[in-house]
């Protein structure tokens, strides 16, 4: 069976193999030590999305060559989130409230069932790889982090900020396709994020499985071909696609 015969089945990193709420979650609580009622899944949301914005901004996956700028709109995305919500950092603040964040990105648990589907898949022969946005340096430590290097080689591991686009851009997807000789009507892209994700992922001619975990409401007309929910859910829908 050649590689273009196998399925490619690729994940997002970020609140897909890993509860991303977590680390900002603890970071909000331990500088700004907000109510105990505080929203902190609608303030992460938001966070996701001023730092999607300013990302895009900056240049997207070059971006990582503006180290100053990049540090600074990490701290703005969390002045920005949180002033929605009656909290108001200074600078200071939000710089701490980075530093702890970022501390804790790299203690990570993956969610229940994730660590087992891969290596579900990889055992089933299919072409299993990570497609992440972000510096390479950062997401590398995080990838890491969550110990994967015997169910995925380096060469399945793709950084926005190593391979030069974003998504949603389609090109790091079609990328993907050439680096690992798979095709687009073979290819599952697993996803939490809309914008990222969905869009992206369908723009390239992939099937597209949102992972909604979080329950959030669609921002386009988009439609991803599968939505699941947990990894129980993930892993029926992937048997009954004939991919386990």
């Amino acid at each position: 069976m050649t590689a273009t015969m196998h399925k490619g089945i690729f994940f997002d990193v970020d609140d897909t193999l890993y509860d991303h709420l977590t680390p900002f979650r603890g970071a909000v609580q331990e500088v700004a030590q907000p109510a105990d009622s505080f929203p902190y899944e609608a303030a992460y949301h938001r966070m996701r999305y001023y730092s999607d914005r300013l990302s895009e901004e900056l240049g997207g996956a070059g971006a990582a060559a503006y180290g100053e700028a990049v540090r600074e709109m990490r701290v703005r995305r969390f002045q920005l989130a949180l002033a929605e919500f009656g909290i108001a950092l200074d600078e200071k603040q939000a710089e701490a409230v980075q530093r702890v964040y970022h501390e804790r990105q790299f203690r990570i648990e993956m969610f229940d069932g994730a660590r087992e589907l891969l290596r579900t898949l990889v055992e089933a022969g299919h072409i299993i790889g990570l497609i992440t946005n972000g510096p390479e340096a950062h997401q590398m430590n995080k990838i890491r982090a969550m110990n994967l290097g015997d169910l995925i080689p380096p060469e399945r591991l793709f950084v926005s900020g190593a391979v030069g686009w974003d998504k949603p851009d389609a090109r790091i997807f079609r990328h993907v396709n050439e680096a690992t000789g798979t095709r687009p009507e073979h290819s599952y892209y697993i996803g939490d994020s809309w914008r990222n994700d969905v869009v992206g992922a369908l723009a390239a001619g992939w099937h597209v499985i949102w992972f909604n975990h979080r329950g959030v409401k669609p921002e386009s007309d988009h439609e991803p071909h599968h939505v699941a929910a947990s990894y129980k859910e993930l892993g029926e829908l992937l048997a009954r696609l004939g991919c386990v």
